[in-house]
């Protein structure tokens, strides 16, 4: 699944995506670690692993999901 990039808290590492229907979901630090990324910019595309409602990684739309 895709998104973009609502909001990221580098501190905390955690942040907002928009998927492209406009829904806001949330993002943790455990997701954020998972996709091997240092920072997002407000604005970027991403590529999400979604489980049971709950992002568990979010990388960059080019690099693949981790397994």
């Amino acid at each position: 699944m895709q998104a973009t990039v609502g909001g990221y808290d580098a501190a905390t590492q955690s942040g907002t995506v928009l998927l492209d229907d406009g829904t806001e979901l949330a993002f943790d630090a455990r997701a954020f670690a998972a996709g091997g990324l240092r920072l997002l910019r407000l604005g970027q595309r991403v590529n999400l692993a979604v489980e049971d409602g709950r992002i568990t990684a979010v990388t960059l739309s080019t690099f693949p999901l981790p397994d």
